[in-house]
């Protein structure tokens, strides 16, 4: 039977590494699964004790305080880490807050166009150029 530091690869793919007692996972070990997640646990006897599961992405799974694709928030975890707004909340520009635009003007990319005008100034209402 095994005994000691290895590794294990099941028929379905995952790889088990770590300690083996009596051909069993016993001690500290951790699964890799074919997706990427890994479930690292201290076991015994074959069954884990204690551990957490990593999804591929690198979200810890927890039990409690669990605020990832809920009913009310479907994002996933990578898009929470890169401020993708949730539904419903429109994001229009990479900036977050988006530019206050005078009324009756237009974004033009260095600056706002005033239509009546017909003037360009930049950001800090700085004249720019004639439309």
């Amino acid at each position: 039977r095994m005994e000691g530091r290895g590794s294990y690869t099941l028929p379905t793919g995952t790889e088990y590494r770590g300690e083996l007692k009596d051909g069993m996972f016993h001690g500290e070990g951790v699964l890799l699964f074919p997706g990427g997640g890994r479930y690292q646990a201290v076991w015994h006897r074959g069954v884990p004790a204690e551990g957490k599961y990593t999804f591929a992405d690198g979200l810890e799974y927890k039990d409690e305080k669990w605020h990832y694709c809920d009913g009310y928030d479907r994002r996933f975890y990578t898009e929470i880490c890169s401020g993708l707004k949730p539904a419903g909340i429109s994001q229009l520009t990479n900036l977050d807050p988006p530019r206050k635009i005078p009324a009756g003007c237009y974004d033009c990319g260095d600056g706002f166009y005033n239509p009546e005008t017909r003037i360009v100034v930049d950001y800090k209402l700085r004249f720019l150029r004639n439309a």
